[in-house]
Formats: structure tokens, C-alpha cells, sequence
């Protein structure tokens, strides 16, 4: 083992130590100051552990770290069994990138807070590691016009998720006002997904440049990770408690609204030719004022009440429109509404906060 491979290797496991170290130091101090709002519901209790599945893919980083410096140490480099350990850590860390990407609101749609698609996908992993270890008895280290077969299946898999990891940490730092950030995490998830051409183009030989790009890019996806534990903190810190917000129906098309901790005081909102978005609002309303603990959600998917997510989303953006609020008070869904799992979605305003009209109430029930 080369002083640079062992160098990699020592800085690989203690970088990925400190990092996860540290994620899961926030993680619990963050589960002990939000408790109340990382735990809303009343029979289900639904905590995001995005950033805790993202600490335990770290952690998973220094066992590799470990298996490698080992495997140069007593030089089993290439034998089949160092490639097997490979192969086996490799998926253990694509599936906590994959659960935790479950819990990243801004990550494609067909992943986040949607369980079918994220077994499919991890079924596809355990496949595809699966696939790759047989490859690794059958064919070995065996290269054919300069690509390593056995070496496929995993990078095409990493890459596709360095490609969802991209876009959710893109869109999340957009979203939370940190372009720079945003623009940077692409940059370090494009290093990442570089580094792991090596493993397949035997072509890509300079052992300094590549071991330099993977710590380079290692170092840096913690400190972006480090970086979105810091805006979940003071995203948390800026959500509108439950027994703050009261919301009033005075007529249909019109609501009362107040938010203290957004500067919303008795503000009238006319939803106008909107019903739909009334309409849904005033349904939440209801169930949530009237119906027992476990009937007070509305299931929103291709099958249920409310077809999409995107109705839920207009809601609150037409509210931000009418009020024409700053970008630091402006509302956000979960604000006012909150997921509760299985697609099940709930008004956060508590019953005893929330007044309907009694003729209105009359008009509706009919």
C-alpha cells in the first residue's frame, strides 16, 4: 500500500467519523429542542430521520475506510472476498442515502414520503448487489477493452442516486435561500459520482488524482451535510407552533387567518374564484374540528379525496399571494398542514383554534 492510498485511507476513516459523529450530535439535540413539532399527530407519530439515515451512511463510510486500509495493509486487495466487503458496504450505504432522501421534501416526487417507490427502489439495490457479487465470483477483476465488468452494475446505481441526491440537495438549498450552497452540493455530488469511474475505466489510472478527488469530495459532502442540519434547525425554529394559529371561515371564498410568529394578525383572505382550494381547506377544517382522533385526515393521492400533493401546495401559496407576504414570513404547506404517513395529510391548526361560520356550517353539511 503507497503512502498516498494509506494516507487516503487513515484521512477517509476520520473524516467520515467526525462527520457522522457530529450529524448525530445536531440530530439528537435537534429531537430534544423540536420535540413538539417533530412529533405532531395524535395516534401517529412520524419523526424525520433524514438526517439521522445520513449519519449512518457516514458511518458505514468508515467501516469501508476501515476494510480498505486492511485489505492494503495485509494486501488482499484483489482477491474476490475485499471485493465482496466492497460490494456489501456499498448497498448498506446506497440504502440509507435512499431513506433518507425519503424524508428530503424537495426531493423528486416519486420518492419522497412515497413508501411503494422506495421499497421498489431498494429491492433494485439488493438486485443489483447482488448481481454485482456474482459477477465478482464469475468474472473477478477480469477487464474487458479497458472496463471492469463485475464493477457496473454498482456505479450505474450510485450514479443514478448521486443524480437524486443532486436534485433534492439542489432544490433544498434553493428553496431555503442558499443558491450558493445549492450550486455547490451539485459540484461535490458531480465529484463524488467522478471518483467512482475509477472503479470501471482501469484507463483512469493516477491512483494521487483520484484518491484526491474522492477526499475532496467526501470532505465537502459533510460539510454540505453539516450545512442542511444547520437550515433544518432554523427551519424548525421558524414554523408556526400549533396552538398559535387560528383560522376563522366567515363565508364561502372567506377565511380569517392569523399567524403570530409569521406577522399574520385577523387577516382576511378572499379566495375568490379559487373554490377548489377553499374547498379543500374548509374540508381539512372540518375533519379536524369534528371527527375522532384517527378520521381527522384526508388521504391525498391518485386514489384518495384530494387526487395530488400540488392542490395542497396551492393552497398556501394563493394565501401568500393575497396577503403579499415578505419572503421571510411567507408561509410554507407544513406550516398548515402536516404529512402523518401513508399519504395521509392533517390540518395543524388544533379543533379548539379553528371557527366555522354557523350558517356556513349548515350550507356545508348539506
Amino acid at each position: 500500500m503507497s503512502d498516498v492510498t494509506q494516507f487516503h485511507n487513515v484521512s477517509h476513516i476520520f473524516i467520515s467519523f467526525i462527520g457522522a459523529i457530529l450529524l448525530l450530535a445536531i440530530y439528537y439535540n435537534i429531537r430534544n429542542r423540536f420535540k413538539q413539532v417533530l412529533e405532531e399527530g395524535n395516534t401517529i407519530k412520524r419523526v424525520d430521520k433524514g438526517l439521522l439515515y445520513l449519519s449512518f451512511g457516514m458511518l458505514v463510510w468508515v467501516v469501508s475506510g476501515i476494510w480498505a486500509y486492511a485489505a492494503g495493509y495485509f494486501s488482499y486487495t484483489e482477491t474476490t472476498s475485499y471485493q465482496i466487503g466492497v460490494n456489501i458496504l456499498s448497498t448498506i450505504n446506497n440504502l440509507f442515502w435512499l431513506l433518507a432522501l425519503y424524508y428530503v421534501h424537495d426531493a423528486p416526487k416519486f420518492i419522497y414520503q412515497n413508501e411503494k417507490n422506495v421499497k421498489i427502489i431498494g429491492v433494485i439495490i439488493v438486485a443489483v448487489a447482488s448481481l454485482t457479487m456474482l459477477l465478482s465470483f464469475f468474472v473477478g477483476n477480469k477487464v474487458y477493452y479497458g472496463v471492469k465488468i463485475a464493477a457496473i452494475p454498482d456505479v450505474l446505481l450510485t450514479t443514478f442516486l448521486c443524480y437524486l441526491m443532486g436534485v433534492s440537495f439542489f432544490r433544498t438549498f434553493m428553496h431555503r435561500d442558499l443558491k450558493l450552497v445549492a450550486i455547490i452540493s451539485v459540484v461535490v455530488i458531480s465529484l463524488l459520482f467522478l471518483s467512482q469511474l475509477y472503479d470501471v475505466f482501469v484507463g483512469l489510472d493516477n491512483d494521487f488524482v483520484n484518491l484526491m478527488i474522492r477526499i475532496i469530495a467526501k470532505t465537502s459532502l459533510v460539510s454540505v451535510f453539516l450545512v442542511l442540519a444547520t437550515s433544518w434547525v432554523i427551519q424548525l425554529a421558524h414554523t408556526p407552533k400549533p396552538n398559535e394559529i387560528r383560522i376563522k371561515f366567515l363565508d364561502w371564498s372567506l377565511i380569517q387567518l392569523s399567524v403570530p410568529s409569521k406577522g399574520i394578525y385577523e387577516e382576511k383572505i378572499d379566495f375568490g374564484s379559487k373554490t377548489t382550494q377553499y374547498k379543500n381547506l374548509l374540508n381539512f377544517a372540518y375533519r379536524r374540528k369534528f371527527s375522532e382522533a384517527t378520521n381527522q385526515s384526508i388521504m391525498v393521492n391518485s386514489g384518495g379525496e384530494i387526487k395530488s400533493q400540488t392542490y395542497l401546495t396551492r393552497i398556501v401559496d394563493n394565501i401568500n399571494s393575497i396577503l403579499q407576504l415578505e419572503e421571510n414570513d411567507r408561509l410554507e404547506r407544513k406550516d398548515l398542514i402536516t404529512f402523518i404517513g401513508e399519504s395521509k395529510y392533517r390540518l395543524r391548526v388544533l379543533p379548539e383554534h379553528i371557527f366555522i361560520d354557523e350558517a356556513l356550517l349548515k350550507e356545508y353539511k348539506e
